[in-house]
């Protein structure tokens, strides 16, 4: 099966774009097309899923161990005949001086040649030290090829290409004049959700349309391995469905791992879909999932569905399981406050949200838990997750319990995570189910558990909070 991975030298350079494009591209011409996204990732995922038509999947080396990326890869490819992986940052980079945790640690992992999209604005004959450079600094990095991109015109594309061809090696497989109608738009966190995107598939048309013009996609197939499909792998059977997670996915709400999702039905959940925007009502459901998102940006919409906001209240009062992380926290508090303006949201977490021009929790996070969580607990070790919010709360009841210490990040106040309130566990940290940390069937076992009654110690500790 043909592979690569989709880096750059430095972030901010079009990778993402280009990625887009190149999906969409390659399954225009009727490829199946698997893309993934390196490192904790929600947005160009969403991005990535809607050109090639396939999951996105991520693969993070900082969370997970090698074996478990290898395998995640390989599960993901079944029945692809082309992936495509999109690095984040530039090639080299990662939170490791050694870069074991970097782009380059990936492909050489997963025996990935490289797509190197330079911006190349300003450039003429610097670029090939560049080039040579990152050809230098590891030789087994196989850099199969770079994509030019931000050029000023045909005549600085045609002293690129002579000085690349003059000094290196590498082949030039494409080249992007700039042009803002290809820039997607970007605010506070990154790009635009496509989800929320009202022309997405419009622009993606247009990245696919941009590529499939100025790139080679024959000759980057050719330097990327050979065709074919990658096998479909029987995998572990899946148990039947015994209980029913509602999740919210829209506008507002839309970060979720696919691999996750599926970790929850295999662990025996039956996922059913409601829009937090428009849905009067809550699906009949034994558990809620809501994930993080923009609940900032669609507030008033939010704050004027009533119906679905009491219900949810109610429905926690009343015990249903509930895990929200980041916009699903906020979501749950009294209010989200932002350019001035306050939207009164469900009311079941006693906290207001504050949202802040600058980002207040940014990364890798590290978490310990206390004895406060909720759902059965598995091992003392520290957790792996990530964060990134631009709120905080405030007006914060000094009686609510956490299920987390912060060992490394922000979460809520700096030193915990994770509110605990009746059966409901609300953070800012977003879980993976990687590296041990299997989540999903942790949260399906206590959901059994609660609808079973076989867990009366938190009766106990809800009357003693309520």
């Amino acid at each position: 099966m043909q592979r690569f991975l989709v880096s750059a030298a430095h972030k901010s350079s079009g990778k993402t774009t280009v990625a887009i494009g190149l999906a969409a591209g390659l399954r225009a011409r009727g490829l199946a097309v698997q893309p993934f996204k390196k490192g904790p990732d929600y947005i160009d995922p969403l991005w990535l899923t809607a050109a090639a038509g396939r999951a996105c999947r991520n693969l993070d080396l900082y969370l997970s161990p090698p074996d478990e990326v290898r395998d995640a890869f390989e599960r993901g490819c079944a029945g692809a005949e082309i992936a495509l992986v999109e690095g984040n940052k530039g090639l080299y980079d990662g939170l490791s001086l050694d870069g074991s945790n970097s782009n380059a640690a990936l492909a050489r992992l997963l025996d990935l040649p490289v797509v190197l999209v330079l911006d190349a604005r300003g450039m003429t004959r610097g670029i090939a030290p560049l080039i040579l450079g990152y050809q230098a600094f590891d030789r087994a990095i196989r850099i199969a090829g770079v994509i030019l991109n931000r050029l000023g015109g045909a005549r600085h594309e045609s002293k690129l290409r002579a000085v690349i061809e003059h000094y290196t090696d590498v082949p030039v497989l494409g080249a992007l004049q700039e042009d803002a109608s290809l820039v997607i738009q970007e605010r506070h966190l990154g790009l635009m959700p496509a989800s929320e995107a009202v022309h997405a598939q419009e622009q993606i048309g247009r990245l696919a349309q941009a590529i499939t013009s100025a790139v080679d996609l024959d000759r980057l197939r050719a330097l990327c391995g050979s065709p074919g499909v990658a096998p479909l792998g029987s995998g572990a059977p899946r148990p039947d469905a015994d209980l029913t997670v509602g999740i919210a996915r829209d506008r507002a709400f839309g970060f979720y791992y696919a691999d996750d999702l599926a970790a929850l039905e295999r662990a025996g959940a039956r996922l059913v879909f409601f829009d937090a925007l428009n849905d009067p009502h809550l699906p009949v459901a034994d558990a809620l999932f809501i994930g993080g998102g923009f609940p900032e940006v669609q507030a008033r919409e939010l704050s004027a569905n009533r119906s679905l906001l009491a219900q949810i209240r109610a429905a926690v009062e009343n015990g249903l399981p509930v895990y929200a992380e980041c916009g699903g926290l906020m979501y749950l508090a009294r209010s989200i406050s932002w350019h001035s303006v306050t939207y009164p949201m469900v009311g079941a977490i006693a906290a207001d949200v504050l949202m802040q021009a600058r980002p207040v929790g940014r990364g890798y996070v590290h978490l310990r838990e206390s004895d406060g969580h909720p759902w059965p607990r598995r091992a003392a070790a520290t957790i792996r997750a990530h964060e990134f919010h631009h709120s905080k709360l405030v007006n914060v009841d000094p009686l609510l319990r956490f299920a987390y210490r912060v060992q490394r990040g922000h979460g809520i106040d700096g030193e915990h995570d994770g509110i605990v309130y009746r059966n409901v566990l609300a953070s800012y940290a977003h879980l993976r189910n990687a590296g041990g940390l299997d989540w999903p069937t942790r949260f399906v076992e206590f959901i059994r558990a609660i609808k079973s009654g076989q867990r009366p110690e938190l009766a106990q500790r809800r009357a003693s909070v309520a």
